[in-house]
């Protein structure tokens, strides 16, 4: 699969999709601490793990391990170095950025959190289309709205985002709602969680376009033999 592909474009896929993956832990991280609501894949696990009485580790990796199967069915291209990042790794980058920035804003003002909120959900859309543009895998949440899109040919991976991150904070939130009632559901549901359903699918496919596609093939452009 990789024998026609040059090293040095092999290896910056691989750092940008390392790289990638990392932010989006940071992104996400700086938007649980800013506490203005969770991204919508969290909301469906907080859901869930609210109804089923086992370990939060163990029903993440069997969402994630459901959706991975799902992706090899439809196209196993999407499962990769990506995905085994996110799998192994994201979780421990989400948990140290998060330690890093109570022990730096342990006072979680509101004028702390505003720009938090906003530097996160950035990070979060941007870290994104770094690792979708490296195309070596992305996380098993992520290849559903890809799958639409690219293998079954249905919209645009905008839309195709939007519909299924509301799919997600619909589930969950009922399912919160049902479990733990309004403190539950509004503890994981907010303003940042509206945001993150309309806008990170435009965004992510607008930073991938303008910005990191160009910004890629200009790094991995064969230089002319004179």
């Amino acid at each position: 699969m990789f024998r026609s592909v040059p090293k040095r474009t092999l290896m910056i896929r691989f750092l940008m999709s390392v790289s990638g993956v990392c932010l989006t832990g940071f992104g996400v991280a700086l938007m649980k601490y800013a506490a203005f609501g969770i991204d919508p894949f969290q909301v469906l696990m907080a859901g869930l793990h609210a109804v089923l009485p086992c370990p939060f580790g163990l029903l993440f990796a069997a969402v994630c391990g459901v959706f991975t199967l799902f992706a090899l069915t439809q196209d196993h291209r999407m499962i990769g170095v990506a995905t085994v990042i996110t799998l192994f790794l994201q979780g421990y980058v989400i948990d140290a950025s998060l330690f890093l920035l109570n022990g730096l804003f342990p006072s979680h003002a509101l004028y702390v959190r505003i720009p938090v909120f906003v530097l996160g959900f950035f990070v979060l859309c941007v870290s994104t289309a770094v690792y979708f543009t490296a195309d070596l895998g992305v996380s098993p949440y992520d290849s559903l709205s890809l799958i639409v899109t690219n293998v079954w040919h249905k919209g645009r991976f905008s839309v195709n985002r939007i519909l299924s991150d509301a799919v997600c904070v619909l589930t969950g939130a009922v399912l919160c709602w049902f479990s733990g009632g309004v403190s539950l559901l509004f503890g994981n549901v907010g303003a940042g969680t509206v945001l993150t359903v309309c806008c990170m699918g435009p965004l992510v496919s607008f930073f991938s376009r303008r910005w990191i596609r160009p910004w890629y093939d200009r790094l991995t452009r064969v230089p002319a033999v004179r």
